[in-house]
C-alpha cells in the first residue's frame, strides 16, 4: 500500500493480471493524531470511498503532504476493511475502541514481528489488547522491498526521502533488513496460525477490481432532446458547410472519409469526447483565443469539420486508425494548443464549467534516469554539492539509461573508488523507479460524476490547480477521456502580430485571410531567411532549407518532419534528398509500396508510412500497426520492438518483397524509436511555419514585435530578434520612458528615431518595407531590472501631462533607485536628459520629497558633462 496514495494501482493491477494473481487495492494512513491504519477496498463502493478519503486529505494540504483526522475516517471510509497499526509497546495511545466502533465486523489489528527484541512481548500484549476490544489479530509484514539484497538501496531511498545523507539518518533507517517478502515457510515461525489466516480472510472479502471501473462521459455537451451521435452529425455537417460553402461541394473523398469516421465513433460510441473538445475550442474562439489541434488527431476528417485542427484532408493523406483505432479500444487523444499567454482562460473555463470535483489535470510520472539517480544518490552518500554537480554534468540524454564508467572518469572521479563504485551501482538500481509525480502540461480528465470517487484528486503546486494521481499511461489503460489543452507560444506571436497589422491598416486580419502558396515566402524560406519563423528557425533547419528548397506546402511538412533524430537515425534524409535533386533513381519494390511511398519519394518519413507499410506490406491490421507505432515509440526505454522483426520480414516476404527491403524497413523504424515523427503532426505545425513565415516576409517590424512581446519563446533572444527586423529594413526606434508601453508597438514613420534605417537590406526584401512602413517602437518590457509595476505607474502618470525632467517622472510615477537606474543604463531616459551618462547623473540627484514639499519644482543648473 502507498501512503494516502493509489498513485501505483493501476499498473500493480495490470502487473497482477499479467501474472495470473489477485490484486488487492488498499492505502496506508497516519492520521493527525498518531494513529497509524490500513484501509483497503472490497467492492466498487469501497474503492470509492477510499479515493475520497485520499482526495479530502490532499486537497486539505500542500502538494507533497496531507492531513487526515479521525472524524474523517469515520465519516468517509466506514464501509472499508481496517488494519490498525499500533507501534511497539502501543497500549493506551492507540485507539483500539474508536477502531472497533467505527468498523465492526471489519477491523484487525497489525502486528509486525522483524526479528527484534521484544517481538514476543508485543505480540502478547497486542493480543490482550485486541481480545479486550473484540478485535483479531493480523499479520502486517511493512514490506518496503521485494529481497533482502535491496536493503542498501531502501535506506538510500530513505535518505534522499529526508533530504538527509546516509551516515546522518540514524534512527530513521531500519534495523535490519526483514522488511522484505519473507517466505510462508519463514512466516509461520514467526506468526501464531491465526494471525496468517486472517490474512487469508482479509484479502478474500477484497473482490474489487479496478476492471469494475467505467468511466461515464459528461452529459452537458449534448442539447436536450438529442443524442450524442446525432448531435455530433449536426455539427459536422454545419462544419463542412463552413469549410466548403455549400454540404454537397465537400470533396467525395472527403465526404468517404468521413462516414468511415463517424461509423467507428458510433460503434465504439465516442461521440461524446468529440463534443467535449468542440466546446473547448469553440469557447476559446468565441474569446478570440487562437488555438489549433495538432497530433493524431489531424488524422481526423470529423476533426477538420469541427474546427478542431485546421489540416484539409483533401490535401493530405490521413490514417484514421492512427487516431482511433477498434483493436486498441482506447479513448482517442486530441491535443490542442492554445495562446500560452491564455490558455489559463481555457483551464478555469474547464474548472467552471465541470465543477473541480468532476474536472482535474492528469499527472506524469517522473521516474529516475541516470543524471537524476546519480544526483540524488550522490546526495545521500554524502557527496558534496560540487562534487555531485561535476559528476551529473557528464551526463546526457543520448546516453541512455546505461551509467558508463568513461563519463565518470571524465569528470574526474575514479571508477573503482568504493563510494563511487557504491554510487554506481545504486544508481543503475534507481533506474526506471518513481521519483515524484509532477503536474501534466494540460492533459485534462472529465467525468460525469465524482472523479474522486474513481481517482483521488490533490493540490498541485501551481495555485489553482488540481491533479489526479494517475498519468497518461494509467489513463490509457482505465479508459478514461483525456483532453490536452497545451500551450504555444507561436500562437500568441501570430494573434499579437496580427492584431497589430489590424490596427494599423484600419481592418481585421485574421488567420485565414492569409493567401496560400505564396512564392515570395517559399523564396525567402529557400534562403533560410527564417530566424523567428515557427519550427524552421533552427540551425539545424536553416542548414536543410537550401538543400531542400521547400517549394509548397507539403515540402514544409516534409521539412518540418525530416530534420529529427528518427529520420536522421533511420539513415532517411540522404536519400530522400537524392531524390529530390535527381542524383538517385527513385523506385519502388511493388505497386503496394509505391502508393504508400509515392509522396516521399520512396523512403518512410513518417509514422504513418511506416504503419502503412506493415499494413498493406507486411499484412498487419490497422490495430496491430498501430501497436507497432507505440513499440517505436517505447523501445528505446521499454523494449519490445524485437517481436515486430520476424512477422514484418515474413509478411513481406510472403508477398514477393525482397528480404533487403524489409531489413532496410526495420532498421528505419529503429531509427524512429529515437523520434519519429507523425505526418498529421507535422502538417499542423506546416500551416503555423507558412503563416510565421508570411508574417515575416510581409510585416517583419509587426512579426518582430510580437515575438518579443511573447517572450520568453523560440531560439533567439530579443536582441537577435532586432537586428534581424534591422536587417530586413525596420526603422527600430529605441525604448523611451516618455512614449514606450510595456510591450514593442508599431508607429508611424516620423522624427525621433534613435537608430538609423539600416543601409545594407536583404536581398529581395519586401515591398512593405518602404517609407510607408511602419517604425519598431521597443517596449519598457525590455528594460532589464526594471519592475512591472513600476511600469504601469509610468504609464498611468503620464496619461495626466507629459514628465518635465527626471525628477518629475521619479516624484510622480513613484519610482524607487533600482527602477530609475534600470531606466538610465537603458538610454530610456534620453527625452528626458540627453545620453546615458547624463541621464545617470540626474538619476544619481533625485531625493526623496518630505510631504510639504511634495509636487514641488526646483531650477538647478545641468553640470557639463
Amino acid at each position: 500500500t502507498d501512503e494516502c496514495s493509489v498513485a501505483g494501482v493501476v499498473r500493480a493491477h495490470l502487473a497482477a493480471k499479467d501474472a495470473g494473481l489477485p490484486f488487492v487495492v488498499g492505502s496506508e494512513f497516519a492520521l493527525a493524531d498518531g494513529t497509524r491504519l490500513l484501509l483497503y477496498a472490497t467492492d466498487r463502493e469501497t474503492y470509492g470511498d477510499l479515493t475520497q478519503l485520499i482526495t479530502r486529505g490532499r486537497r486539505m494540504s500542500p502538494k507533497g503532504t496531507y492531513l487526515l483526522t479521525r472524524d474523517d475516517v469515520a465519516e468517509l471510509a466506514p464501509r472499508c476493511l481496517a488494519v490498525g497499526l499500533p507501534h511497539q509497546g502501543a497500549r493506551v495511545d492507540f485507539p483500539f475502541r474508536w477502531l472497533a466502533d467505527v468498523f465492526p465486523g471489519r477491523a484487525w489489528i497489525g502486528v509486525g514481528l522483524f526479528a527484534r527484541s521484544g517481538d514476543r512481548a508485543h505480540l502478547v500484549a497486542m493480543h490482550e489488547l485486541a481480545q479486550s476490544h473484540g478485535l483479531p489479530l493480523i499479520a502486517a509484514g511493512d514490506v518496503h522491498m521485494h529481497v533482502r539484497a535491496r536493503r542498501a538501496l531502501q535506506d538510500t531511498m530513505t535518505a534522499i526521502r529526508l533530504r538527509t545523507p546516509l551516515h546522518e539518518c540514524g534512527y530513521a533507517l531500519f534495523p535490519n533488513g526483514e522488511r522484505h517478502l519473507r517466505s510462508r515457510a519463514r512466516l509461520a515461525t514467526l506468526y501464531p496460525r491465526a494471525c496468517l489466516d486472517a490474512t487469508i480472510d482479509l484479502a478474500q472479502r477484497c473482490t474489487f477490481s479496478l476492471d469494475e471501473l467505467r468511466y461515464e462521459y459528461p452529459e452537458e455537451v449534448v442539447p436536450p432532446g438529442t443524442t450524442p451521435a446525432g448531435h455530433l452529425r449536426q455539427l459536422v455537417d454545419a462544419g463542412l458547410v463552413r469549410r466548403y460553402r455549400r454540404l454537397d461541394a465537400t470533396p467525395p473523398e472527403v465526404r468517404r472519409m468521413i462516414e468511415h469516421e463517424l461509423a467507428l465513433i458510433a460503434e465504439l460510441r465516442y461521440e461524446p469526447y468529440f463534443l467535449t473538445v468542440h466546446d473547448i475550442v469553440a469557447f476559446a474562439r468565441s474569446k478570440g483565443i487562437l488555438c489549433q489541434g495538432r497530433g493524431s488527431a489531424a488524422n481526423s476528417a470529423v476533426c477538420y469539420a469541427l474546427g478542431i485542427t485546421e489540416v484539409d484532408p483533401s490535401r493530405m493523406s490521413m490514417l484514421f486508425e492512427r487516431f482511433i483505432s477498434r483493436e486498441r479500444n482506447e479513448p482517442p487523444d486530441i491535443d490542442v494548443d492554445f495562446e500560452h499567454e491564455r490558455r489559463e482562460e481555457v483551464i478555469q473555463y474547464i474548472y467552471a464549467k465541470y465543477g473541480r470535483e468532476r474536472a482535474a489535470l492528469a499527472a506524469t510520472l517522473i521516474t529516475y534516469r541516470p543524471k537524476s539517480a546519480v544526483r540524488d544518490v550522490g546526495r545521500a552518500l554524502g557527496l558534496e554539492l560540487a562534487q555531485v554537480d561535476r559528476l551529473t554534468a557528464m551526463f546526457a540524454w543520448w546516453d541512455g539509461r546505461a551509467i558508463d564508467p568513461a563519463r565518470i572518469r571524465e569528470a574526474g572521479f575514479d571508477p573503482a573508488n568504493p563510494v563511487i563504485t557504491r554510487l554506481t551501482k545504486l544508481a543503475g538500481a534507481l533506474q526506471g523507479f518513481p521519483r515524484h509525480l509532477s503536474q501534466h502540461v494540460g492533459g485534462f480528465v472529465i467525468a460525469r460524476g465524482l472523479l474522486e470517487r474513481m481517482v483521488p484528486v490533490e493540490n498541485a503546486a501551481m495555485v489553482d490547480r488540481t491533479v489526479i494521481q494517475w498519468d497518461k499511461d494509467d489513463l490509457d489503460a482505465m479508459g478514461l477521456l483525456k483532453v490536452d489543452c497545451l500551450a504555444l507560444g507561436m500562437l500568441s506571436a501570430i494573434r499579437r502580430a496580427l492584431d497589430m497589422i489590424g490596427q494599423l491598416r484600419g481592418a481585421p486580419l485574421a488567420m485565414q485571410d492569409i493567401p496560400a502558396e505564396d512564392p515570395a515566402v517559399y523564396a525567402m524560406c529557400q534562403r533560410a531567411d527564417t530566424v523567428g519563423v515557427f519550427q524552421i528557425e533552427s540551425r539545424a533547419q536553416q542548414s536543410m532549407l537550401p538543400r531542400l528548397r521547400p517549394a509548397c506546402f507539403y515540402d514544409l511538412v516534409i521539412e518540418v518532419a525530416i530534420v529529427r533524430p528518427g529520420p536522421i537515425q533511420g539513415g532517411m534524409v540522404h536519400p530522400y534528398l537524392k531524390r529530390r535533386q535527381g542524383k538517385e533513381a527513385v523506385t519502388y519494390p511493388s505497386p503496394a509500396v509505391e502508393s504508400v511511398l509515392k509522396r516521399t519519394l520512396g523512403v518512410p518519413i513518417f509514422q504513418e508510412q511506416v504503419m502503412q507499410l506493415a499494413i498493406v506490406a507486411a499484412g498487419f491490421t490497422p490495430g496491430e500497426s498501430d501497436q507497432l507505432r507505440r513499440s517505436m515509440a517505447a523501445w528505446r526505454r521499454k523494449g519490445g520492438l524485437e517481436k515486430f522483426e520476424q512477422r514484418l520480414i515474413d509478411g513481406m516476404g510472403q508477398r514477393g518483397l525482397p528480404e533487403a527491403f524489409a531489413r532496410q524497413i526495420y532498421q528505419q523504424i529503429l531509427g524512429f524509436g529515437e523520434y519519429g515523427f507523425p505526418e498529421s503532426h507535422s502538417a499542423s505545425f506546416s500551416l503555423l511555419v507558412y503563416v510565421s513565415a508570411w508574417l515575416k516576409h510581409y510585416h517583419p517590424a509587426a512579426f518582430c514585435a510580437a515575438l518579443i512581446n511573447a517572450q520568453p519563446m523560440g531560439f533567439y533572444a530579443p536582441s537577435q530578434l532586432v537586428q534581424d527586423a534591422r536587417r530586413h529594413g525596420v526603422e527600430i526606434r529605441n525604448v523611451d520612458v516618455t512614449t514606450s508601453a510595456w510591450d514593442c508597438t508599431l508607429v508611424k514613420k516620423g522624427p525621433g528615431s534613435i537608430f538609423p534605417v539600416a543601409m545594407k537590406r536583404v536581398a529581395a526584401a519586401p515591398v512593405e518595407n518602404s517609407t510607408l512602413a511602419p517604425c519598431l517602437r521597443l517596449g519598457l518590457r525590455l528594460v532589464a531590472g526594471l519592475s512591472h509595476a513600476g511600469v504601469q505607474r509610468v504609464v498611468d502618470a503620464r496619461t495626466t501631462r507629459p514628465f518635465a525632467d527626471v525628477a518629475d517622472l521619479a516624484h510622480r510615477a513613484q519610482l524607487d533607485r533600482r527602477d530609475l537606474r534600470a531606466l538610465a543604463t537603458a538610454g530610456a531616459l534620453a527625452a528626458l536628459a540627453g545620453h546615458r551618462h547624463a541621464a545617470t547623473w540626474d538619476v544619481a540627484g533625485v531625493e526623496k520629497l518630505p510631504p510639504l514639499l511634495a509636487g514641488a519644482t526646483f531650477a538647478e543648473v545641468a553640470p557639463t558633462l
